[in-house]
């Protein structure tokens, strides 16, 4: 039954043809018997109208305007000639409720006012002589209400489907947005996930190189300060491992981490840990803290400790055997200073001024994004006197 359905669906010229078929045979019978029981001859003009008025069943969906036009045009004939009313006519009925439903606007209009107009001009055409003024008046009611409904129906019809395509147009605009949503939200992801990345591998690699060459250096003199270095290079090598473990799950879909597989995000609390870390490889550090500390939205957390770690990190890279740093926290009422500065020899310019060069300076790239971020603003470049400074302002309130 359902293949049936969706047959007729697929062919609904044939479906129309059918019915056209069917109406032009009730038609032929109908006015043969009607003419036979006047005792008189089937005038010819009735065949070649009836016909057309079947065509315009069959072309309906095809051609809605052009056969309303037939339809009239076929209308005025009958009345012009007087070739009465048959079966066909119905044709004329439901020309008016296609072109309502699928038509144009201006079709609309003109196939409602010809269906209002059919059965007036028909009854004085061809009027009841058996019935009074009254019973015109009712039968023209009675034969006009059958066009108003087809007109209404087919208005409706077209309400509706234009209501359902504005849905799914709707629907398909949402969806592309979503799409492109989902696709920023990526990159996104992607560019947390790379920041994050580069700050862990950064800093706790140039830790451990730094522990590596001063162990190699000090292993036949001092054993006891080269075990310690490698303490430091094992530890450090672990504390490695469980932030990038916890950075990689989130691009495992599917599958469930138990909770302490991962460590916690950084935070504000932890940069003591950062620093004693960075003394113990070998660079002095001043660490101090100003206002009073309190809690602050993990996306600020996060970020003052990534950019600690970056400075002090780069202090280790571009600073010099005998650099030092300094850490300053400041609590402010509606925000967090941060203060990052080493009377080292300074990073190369193109790093701070061109954002990289040769696959370099991605970390003060990363600070910025950061920043940007939590709607802060970061400031980057040499000392007057020497050494490098990072400075950044990180609001408690979210951007807009």
């Amino acid at each position: 039954m359902q293949r049936l359905y969706d047959f007729l669906r697929r062919h609904p010229t044939g479906v129309d043809s059918f019915w056209a078929v069917f109406l032009f045979g009730i038609s032929v019978v109908g006015e043969v018997a009607r003419q036979e029981a006047r005792g008189t001859d089937s005038p010819a003009l009735i065949i070649p109208i009836v016909l057309l008025l079947c065509l315009v069943i069959a072309l309906r969906r095809r051609m809605p305007e052009k056969m309303l036009l037939l339809a009239i045009g076929l209308g005025v004939a009958q009345v012009a000639l007087d070739v009465e009313t048959t079966a066909a006519d119905f044709a004329m009925l439901v020309i008016v409720y296609t072109v309502a439903a699928t038509g144009a606007r201006w079709a609309s209009r003109t196939a409602l006012a010809a269906g209002l107009c059919a059965a007036p001009v028909a009854q004085l055409r061809w009027p009841n002589e058996h019935s009074g003024a009254l019973g015109n008046i009712a039968v023209v009611v009675f034969q006009t209400v059958p066009f108003a409904l087809a007109w209404v129906l087919g208005d409706s019809i077209r309400t509706r489907r234009a209501y359902f395509a504005q849905l799914e147009e709707r629907n398909a605009r949402l969806e592309k947005e979503r799409e492109a949503q989902a696709k920023v939200a990526v990159a996104a992801e992607r560019a947390r996930i790379a920041r994050e990345l580069h700050d862990v591998v950064a800093h706790n690699v140039s830790v451990m190189v730094v522990q590596a060459d001063g162990a190699a250096y000090v292993l036949d003199a001092a054993p006891d300060q080269a075990k310690k270095a490698l303490e430091t290079i094992s530890s450090t090598g672990r504390q490695a491992l469980a932030e990038m473990r916890r950075l990689l799950g989130v691009l495992r879909t599917g599958e469930h981490k138990e909770a302490g597989e991962y460590v916690p995000q950084p935070d504000v609390g932890q940069i003591d840990e950062l620093i004693e870390q960075c003394r113990t490889s070998g660079l002095p550090v001043d660490f101090k803290v100003e206002g009073t500390p309190r809690p602050l939205p993990s996306g600020v957390e996060l970020t003052a400790y990534r950019i600690v770690q970056e400075a002090l990190t780069n202090t280790r890279k571009h600073g010099g055997p005998n650099a030092g740093a300094s850490v300053r926290l400041v609590y402010f009422d509606d925000g967090l200073g941060l203060l990052v500065e080493d009377d080292g020899k300074g990073a190369p310019h193109e790093l701070y001024e061109e954002g990289g060069f040769d696959g370099q300076g991605h970390g003060l790239i990363g600070m910025r994004e950061r920043v940007g971020m939590v709607g802060g603003t970061l400031d980057a470049g040499p000392r007057p006197g020497g050494g490098f400074r990072i400075s950044a302002l990180l609001p408690l309130k979210p951007a807009h």
